[in-house]
């Protein structure tokens, strides 16, 4: 059990004021610890946060920020395929740039089962979003421009699904919007991942360590309907392992990226030699969410770029 001095040490350290401090613990649901408000208002403020130029290490705060245009992206990508609505405004103000949401439509699922995990996935994103906006209060990063229809043209076409000129509509149908779900859940594992040992506050941690399984679960979701889609049609096997080679060609040299298997070998759960699921640097997410292999700080899902201080992608070309 955490004591009050580690409870107050650790949010001084990690939020940007006081009132962010006590947003998080509620948030949390660490309030019954027995910190006082008056403890945490008296805490010194939070070094990281204010130190953002290149030398500096991000902030707690920064990289839930950064977290936070992640879950909007993921959020708009789901509710809008299984409600045909995006995020409500009130959801979507902060710091930062607030942009728009271009593309989105409700899914005609055919099979019953797809309809009810994609439903259940939107509102677990959509919950990620809220809680991040809570736990960061004033600090929140507000929803950046979101494309969710030329960049899935792009990455379709990077992976050879769709020829140049030609459209990839994810919302199309329940396999398109299975294949566009495969780009996301396993960048957003990784992400965390990598995200973990940069994250000084404990609480935070706990945070993001519950955030990691839920995209966990998801990304297992994804990765097993679409290998029992692939038992009928092999095909199936093909395209996740095309998408899996284009974030692989972006993210960097080494060749960590992993398909579903084909159909004499299932690889639904994609790790290392130790059984360990590999991390991507902030940079890196931003090279496949970008969908650029250069250094930049705008493109693809972000057509304005992600908000707040983490928003460059890595030189991976």
């Amino acid at each position: 059990m955490f004591d009050q001095g580690f409870i107050t040490s650790a949010i001084n350290r990690s939020a940007e004021n006081s009132s962010d401090r006590r947003n998080f613990l509620r948030a949390a649901g660490v309030a019954g610890f027995g910190v006082g408000a008056a403890m945490l208002a008296t805490g010194s403020p939070a070094l990281a946060a204010e130190s953002t130029g290149p030398a500096a290490a991000p902030s707690d705060a920064s990289i839930l920020n950064f977290a936070l245009n992640l879950e909007y992206l993921e959020a708009e990508f789901y509710l809008r395929a299984t409600t045909g609505s995006g995020l409500p405004d009130s959801m979507t103000t902060g710091t930062g740039t607030r942009g728009g949401v271009t593309g989105g439509r409700m899914v005609h699922f055919k099979t019953s089962i797809i309809k009810k995990y994609a439903a259940e996935i939107a509102a677990d994103e959509k919950a990620h979003v809220a809680f991040l906006r809570s736990a960061l209060g004033s600090v929140a990063v507000s929803r950046p421009k979101i494309n969710l229809d030329a960049s899935f043209t792009a990455a379709a076409q990077a992976a050879g699904l769709v020829k140049p000129g030609q459209k990839f509509d994810v919302y199309a149908n329940e396999a398109n919007f299975l294949f566009g779900a495969f780009i996301f859940e396993d960048v957003g594992v990784t992400a965390y991942k990598g995200a973990a040992p940069l994250i000084s506050n404990k609480t935070y941690l706990e945070a993001a360590a519950g955030l990691l399984a839920v995209e966990a679960y998801h990304a297992g979701v994804i990765r097993s309907t679409l290998y029992a889609l692939g038992v009928a049609l092999p095909s199936v096997y093909t395209t996740v392992q095309a998408i899996s080679d284009v974030r692989d060609a972006v993210d960097g040299p080494t060749d960590l990226d992993q398909g579903i298997g084909n159909a004499s070998k299932a690889n639904l759960v994609p790790t290392d030699a130790n059984g360990l699921v590999f991390s991507r640097s902030a940079a890196q997410v931003l090279n496949i969410t970008y969908l650029n292999a250069a250094p930049v700080r705008s493109g693809g899902f972000f057509p304005a770029g992600v908000n707040g201080v983490i928003n460059t992608s890595g030189a991976n070309g």
